[in-house]
């Protein structure tokens, strides 16, 4: 009896703290290095099958020197990342919540820290329902306390989707863009009015800052639906990501300007970054904005990896400010650094330049520049004015398809396909 009114009281604590969660964000200073990838594959997107245990791995480091009592659990939400209207009884099964009891104090790095790990999730608590679902770390069991938050896909594949990328039919967008059309199988399907039941997101390289939602079908014959829109569906190419090895702090790769390792966490400075718009369009392999942790000076990333500010610097032409935009970075390193994954670069009048500082661990990173405009979060985020466009850039295309029957009160994911623009095979 009192175990079933301590977990009662908990589930209440969890709902009462639903509306102040946002996707993807840190809430504790202290807390860095996060990783939440499936098992031994760190440039893939947490994507898990429903029922599914220990597919996933997520690391973290607490740069306070005492060890903690980390608790997690699931929020389900719908399609927009809205919580759904349902107790945490009825979507997770066994417990409500599960501790973390998987860490280690770093060793060998001059930057102090303890690493937390898991394979989740975990068999004493597991989604049993599909669909989004919000990751929530917190001390000590109290959701008050709220470290971190990052999202997770769980799928239950029960219909088939086939889709293709080509090139826009608009003469203006042909060399610049990436058109993605698909058709979706609603046979397993009870579907009575489209528009309220099945709902469609596609992401390009996993971003969610320029997500596409609210997406209807151009044409519905019998159980197939066509999604083939010339203005909903065409994307920007964008250039390969930019990179930079951090997998040593004492061995300077090609893109690291200099490093000041007396002070701790290191300084590192990368050489300026300039603006691509105009350049010729070259080629190279890239991971779509992962990064992924590991160095060639240890044994160990997780709990012997080191740590250093990294100082990044994004030169425009002729040193001018962007009228009436704002400069962000964007990639997996600047999840958590700001709203919807993009974080703010700060101009310097004096230099003619946009900078920002990050504290990243050993690894290897790619991220981009992008631009938006004032006074609107809703903006689009552009990439015309920092990298420019090419369509034959390589670019990953994920479809999500959810769909709620009459009686369900939640968003069920029942499909995710990824496409790659290279060689349009579905993943």
């Amino acid at each position: 009896m009192k175990q079933f009114l301590f977990t009662a009281i908990i589930s209440l604590l969890l709902v009462s703290h639903l509306a102040a969660q946002q996707p993807d964000k840190i809430y504790m200073p202290n807390i860095h290095g996060i990783k939440l990838f499936p098992a031994g594959n760190q440039d893939a997107y947490p994507i898990v099958s429903l029922n599914a245990t220990g597919s996933l791995e997520l690391h973290f480091d607490d740069f306070s020197s005492n060890i903690k009592n980390y608790n997690y659990t699931y929020v389900l939400c719908d399609a927009d990342w809205q919580p759904a209207n349902l107790s945490p009884f009825d979507y997770l099964q066994g417990f409500t919540q599960g501790r973390l009891t998987q860490y280690r104090n770093s060793s060998v790095a001059k930057t102090k820290y303890v690493h937390y790990q898991a394979a989740l999730p975990e068999q004493n608590c597991i989604p049993k329902l599909s669909g989004n679902y919000l990751l929530k770390v917190y001390l000590n069991g109290d959701t008050s306390k709220l470290a971190f938050t990052r999202r997770i896909l769980v799928l239950n594949d029960i219909i088939s989707v086939s889709a293709k990328i080509t090139q826009p039919f608009n003469t203006q967008l042909f060399r610049t863009h990436q058109k993605l059309q698909f058709t979706i199988d609603k046979t397993k399907l009870n579907i009575v009015n489209p528009q309220q039941q099945l709902k469609v997101v596609v992401l390009q390289n996993f971003r969610w800052d320029n997500a596409v939602t609210d997406i209807q079908p151009t044409f519905m014959r019998n159980n197939m639906y066509e999604y083939n829109n010339e203005t909903t569906l065409v994307f920007p190419g964008g250039r390969p990501y930019r990179w930079v090895d951090l997998k040593s702090f004492r061995f300077q790769s090609e893109r690291v300007d200099s490093v000041n390792q007396n002070i701790v966490p290191f300084d590192v400075w990368l050489k300026p970054d300039m603006q691509r718009t105009g350049l010729r369009y070259v080629s190279y392999v890239d991971r779509n904005g992962f990064f992924d942790i590991s160095t060639t000076d240890v044994n160990n990333p997780w709990w012997q990896g080191d740590y250093a500010n990294v100082h990044f610097m994004f030169v425009p032409k002729n040193a001018a400010d962007f009228t009436g935009k704002k400069v962000f970075m964007t990639g997996e390193l600047a999840t958590g650094a700001g709203d919807d994954n993009i974080c703010e670069l700060d101009y310097n009048t004096d230099k003619g330049v946009f900078e920002k500082t990050l504290l990243l661990k050993n690894g290897y990173y790619y991220y981009t520049y992008i631009t938006k405009a004032y006074g609107s979060k809703s903006s689009a985020a552009e990439t015309a004015d920092t990298e420019g466009n090419f369509s034959e850039t390589e670019n990953s295309y994920t479809i999500l398809v959810y769909y709620r029957s009459l009686s369900d009160r939640a968003d069920q994911l029942v499909s995710a396909v990824t496409l790659n623009s290279s060689n349009l095979t579905q993943q």
